[in-house]
């Protein structure tokens, strides 16, 4: 991903997993990308929904 983010906008991540925030900080502050990121609210850790640029709830009715 550290590499991806020197040649492109906007970083998307499918995760809820909180060890992606010192990783999108970085590339946030590094690169000057966009990390949008897409997670159920009850299983996506508030740090990693305060470091990305945008956070895209996944609500119960796109779940199977």
């Amino acid at each position: 991903m550290l590499e991806a983010a020197k040649q492109i906008n906007t970083i998307i991540l499918l995760s809820g997993d909180g060890d992606f925030d010192l990783l999108l900080k970085k590339i946030i502050s590094n690169y000057a990308v966009t990390a949008e990121v897409y997670g159920v609210p009850a299983l996506t850790a508030n740090s990693l929904i305060n470091a990305a640029s945008v956070y895209h709830r996944i609500d119960e009715d796109l779940l199977l």
